[in-house]
């Protein structure tokens, strides 16, 4: 039995490489119809499908318009039944071929553009330049040039980049058909001629035939008359000999205008009659009837199908529909074990809760360490420009005395540059004694601190820098003035504000820094004649973000980070800042600290 099957297998091998090679649409028809009839005995859905399709092919060569329909639709109903795409394209495609025939445009250029959808979505571009010629020829014949070309191209492209010569052959002896219609003659017999050189090395006869009776029409117009009968003559001959009706009344048609004005009337009359019995054996009422009921009964299957279907799917819903029920009635009797654990449950969301607030609680400190280590960066970076502008100040008057060779000013500015280097030593030991005592936050340690001897220290630092700009820089400030506060914040906000009030301020000018009690407070000023500060500056000055990046008068850069700097320590020491400034006058900050409060002793008691 096994053994069987496989012979049966073979021999459809076989058949559908005879009739699919086949040219002649009887030897075809013959051999596709043996495939059929072994096909349907075996079961065999697939040769089934292209005995059928190959059948329709034959029967549309034949002029068999009706039975070619038939054909065809059956093999899209066994397409559809093994939801293959690309078998339905195929069969879309060659009913819209019979369509065509017929002169049913509009049937034809809807199954053409139905398989034209499909053979996109395989992804099959064999088959899809096919179809796409297909719709071009049918344009075509409906002299609807421009469309006609436009499918013409795309399937021409397609076939070169594969190669595939019949395809290219095709392409362009249809272009030269289109030649043809609107008078270029020249063009068209090159496209032509070349089309046909391939198509008879393929022994391709059928197209032969098409294309020789365009060529006659091209003779005829060129008042060549012998080679137009030529021309004509083989295409009736090649017809004839292939069975192929359509062309056969194509060419007898050509031939009988052909002798029509070479006034041989008896071949012109012999050869109308031809052509009027087969236009009548082609398009007679009774095929067109019958093509018509395939179509309908076609259509009548495919809403009976659709009909199959909802009622497929009325019973699955009813089948849900069972389903459903049976799974609420698990559901209820699961609803019952879960309400058992459910205290359970809450018990443990209750611990997760718990654990995710600590997380959170861990995270917050975190992100509290992180930004107190940015914080921290931040200030070790701009308390050293104080310095390093101290050191380009220097650097300048070294420049400046060796030019001028003032041996004994270097001299003098060796000791203010060695001084310089103390200061700087001291600022980096102070920042240092920070990074060391973090604990998480900028340290605060507030102590009593003689204002006087604090600032005395810190406008050393910018001797250098006042010197180089020629900037009178002076310092007034009352020895009483005892405060109390952080002394390592209190020396970041003079040294940002005396640093900023320098670099902003021009040669020539002067920087003041001076104090006075105000009642439990004392009021620090740093004086400038600088630029000044514009109204829409100051009121974002201390504000934290944006971009405040500004320029000293030679070129000094500032980041504006110095300010925030100066607005948070004043508020830490339990103090204010306030500024005053005018474009071109200079620039006033007053900055209010706590006193110390000296604590009462017996004898100020008594007295």
């Amino acid at each position: 039995m096994e053994t069987e099957e496989l012979s049966d297998s073979l021999k459809l091998e076989v058949l559908s490489e005879v009739f699919k090679h086949h040219n002649d649409p009887e030897m075809r028809l013959f051999y596709a119809v043996m495939a059929s009839e072994l096909a349907e005995n075996i079961g065999n859905q697939v040769f089934l499908y292209k005995s059928k399709l190959n059948i329709g092919h034959a029967y549309r060569k034949m002029g068999l318009l009706d039975k070619a329909l038939d054909a065809l639709l059956q093999s899209l109903q066994i397409a559809e039944k093994l939801m293959d795409k690309k078998r339905e394209a195929v069969a879309f495609t060659a009913i819209g071929s019979v369509y065509r025939v017929e002169n049913n445009y509009r049937e034809a250029l809807k199954y053409y553009n139905l398989g034209i959808k499909k053979f996109r979505e395989t992804n099959d571009s064999i088959k899809l330049a096919t179809g796409l010629l297909n719709t071009g020829e049918l344009y075509r014949i409906d002299y609807k040039f421009d469309s006609a070309l436009i499918y013409f191209q795309e399937s021409l492209e397609i076939f070169k980049q594969k190669n595939y010569d019949i395809g290219i052959a095709y392409n362009l002896g249809n272009i030269g058909l289109i030649y043809a219609e609107r008078g270029k003659n020249n063009l068209a017999e090159k496209n032509i001629s070349e089309a046909v050189i391939v198509l008879e090395e393929l022994g391709d006869t059928y197209a032969v035939s098409i294309y020789d009776t365009y060529m006659a029409d091209i003779y005829k117009d060129k008042g060549d008359y012998q080679r137009a009968l030529e021309y004509a003559n083989r295409s009736h001959k090649e017809a004839v000999k292939g069975g192929f009706k359509e062309q056969v009344r194509d060419a007898s048609l050509k031939l009988s205008e052909l002798y029509s004005d070479l006034k041989d009337y008896e071949k012109a009359f012999n050869f109308q009659s031809q052509y009027i019995a087969y236009r009548d054996s082609i398009n007679n009422e009774e095929t067109i009837r019958k093509m018509a009921d395939l179509r309908t009964e076609y259509e009548v299957s495919q809403k009976q199908a659709e009909v199959d279907l909802l009622n497929e799917q009325k019973r699955n819903q009813q089948i849900i529909g069972v389903g459903l029920t049976l799974v609420i009635l698990l559901v209820a009797a699961l609803a019952l074990m879960f309400y058992k654990n459910s205290k359970q449950r809450q018990q443990t969301n209750q611990i997760l809760s718990e654990q995710k607030e600590e997380i959170e609680a861990q995270r917050d400190q975190l992100d509290e360490l992180n930004q107190s280590k940015d914080k921290f960066f931040s200030i070790i970076s701009h308390d050293l420009r104080g310095p390093v502008h101290a050191f380009k100040g220097m650097s300048r008057l070294i420049k400046m005395y060796i030019d001028q060779n003032c041996i004994d000013e270097l001299a003098e500015l060796n000791q203010h540059f060695d001084k310089s280097v103390d200061q700087l030593s001291t600022l980096l030991d102070d920042l240092l004694d920070w990074a060391v005592s973090q604990q998480g936050k900028v340290p605060y340690s507030p102590e009593e601190v003689s204002l006087h001897d604090l600032s005395e220290d810190v406008m050393g630092l910018f001797h250098n820098m006042a010197q180089a700009k020629k900037i009178n820089l002076t310092t007034n400030i009352p020895q009483d003035i005892q405060l109390w506060v952080d002394s390592n914040s209190l020396r970041t906000i003079l040294r940002n504000l005396v640093n900023n009030a320098l670099k902003f301020t021009e040669e020539g000018g002067s920087v003041t820094l001076s104090a006075e009690k105000d009642g439990d407070m004392a009021a620090l000023h740093v004086s400038d004649t600088g630029r000044g500060i514009s109204q829409e500056q100051l009121q974002s000055l201390f504000k934290l973000g944006g971009h405040k990046r500004s320029w000293g008068t030679e070129g000094e850069k500032g980041l504006g980070l110095g300010l925030q700097l100066v607005y948070s320590f004043s508020e830490m020491n339990g103090g204010s800042i306030t500024v005053e400034s005018e474009e071109g006058e200079g620039t006033t900050f007053t900055i209010h600290m706590p006193l110390h409060k000296i604590a009462p002793t017996p004898e100020m008691m008594n007295s």
